[in-house]
């Protein structure tokens, strides 16, 4: 059966085989980031709501879940922020209650985490990777442009506080935009900052896809190498292929390359035509991107995808 709010399992090169929940619609987020491949937000805010009723999440989970499928983690992400969902905290509850075999992952940007209701909520997770891009005020609305009521010492106040009361891993996440957040001051500030965070990892990503803003590039090896080295970080914008992991499927790739042959489309035509969720289009697409099958060129509605 097809799910609407399930999608997946999608090759993850740090989750493995992961199915991936998705708890708000398209674009709902607190930030509107220059690099994200979803696209630009079109609701940027803070309100915590049950933007898709949980009772529907939770029949999902259980049609697809009763047949104990092989999966590494359960993540929270798609296509706009899951800890804006108010029921988060009940849906993590319902899986590691009936389902305790498997591991929950959040995937956020970890801009909320000053809300101690929501710390609370996320309490019984395995893990929860949230964001961190910017070490001062200006570099972080170039990066993330927020919502204009976010502050981001509130933000760093909240992930301080979320590892102090959180019993899992937190992997904090920094996305390398040349230009604005790899200079030597902004390292330094964003290193000191996750001193006091004091994340199990610190994980470095850089684009692999084009982003929302065209002039967004992506960091070259060298560089996050020694960037990597300077934060006693680990490089996940990796050079290593998601062919690799054991979800990757031949037939959506296939179905892919078989709609490009037809016609030039975006990531968000890929997915309606095919029925895929839009972050498991963007997996593939960096794939059929890295192995020189496709490129993409900007357009009216956005970035487009064609057969080389």
């Amino acid at each position: 059966m097809k799910y609407k709010h399930l999608f997946g399992p999608v090759p993850s090169r740090r989750l493995g085989i992961s199915l991936g929940i998705d708890l708000v619609p398209h674009k709902t987020c607190t930030l509107n980031c220059v690099y994200c491949e979803c696209g630009k937000t079109t609701n940027l805010t803070l309100e915590r709501s049950e933007y898709i009723p949980a009772d529907e999440i939770l029949s999902e989970l259980n049609k697809y879940l009763k047949n104990s499928p092989d999966l590494d983690y359960i993540t929270f992400s798609g296509s706009g922020e899951p800890t804006l969902h108010s029921r988060i905290g009940e849906i993590i509850n319902f899986l590691k209650h009936n389902y305790p075999q498997y591991k929950v992952a959040v995937l956020t940007n970890g801009t909320l985490f000053y809300d101690k209701k929501l710390r609370n909520e996320v309490r019984k997770a395995d893990l929860v990777i949230p964001s961190l891009d910017a070490g001062t005020v200006e570099i972080f609305r170039e990066i993330n442009r927020p919502h204009e009521n976010l502050n981001l010492n509130k933000i760093i106040s909240g992930l301080i506080e979320l590892r102090k009361e959180f019993s899992g891993e937190i992997w904090l996440e920094v996305f390398i935009v040349p230009g604005l957040n790899d200079t030597g001051r902004e390292l330094q500030k964003i290193k000191n900052i996750i001193q006091k965070i004091k994340p199990d990892k610190v994980q470095l990503n850089t684009l692999d896809r084009p982003g929302t803003e065209t002039w967004v590039m992506s960091a070259k090896k060298e560089d996050l190498e020694e960037i990597a080295s300077f934060l006693d970080a680990e490089i996940i914008a990796e050079f290593t292929s998601r062919k690799k992991i054991k979800s990757f499927s031949k037939d959506i790739e296939a179905n892919i390359i078989s709609t490009l042959r037809r016609r030039p489309c975006t990531a968000g035509d890929l997915s309606e035509i095919l029925g895929i969720h839009l972050n498991e289009i963007n997996k593939y697409l960096q794939v059929l991107i890295e192995t020189g099958k496709i490129n993409s060129k900007e357009g009216e509605r956005g970035v487009f995808f064609r057969i080389k």
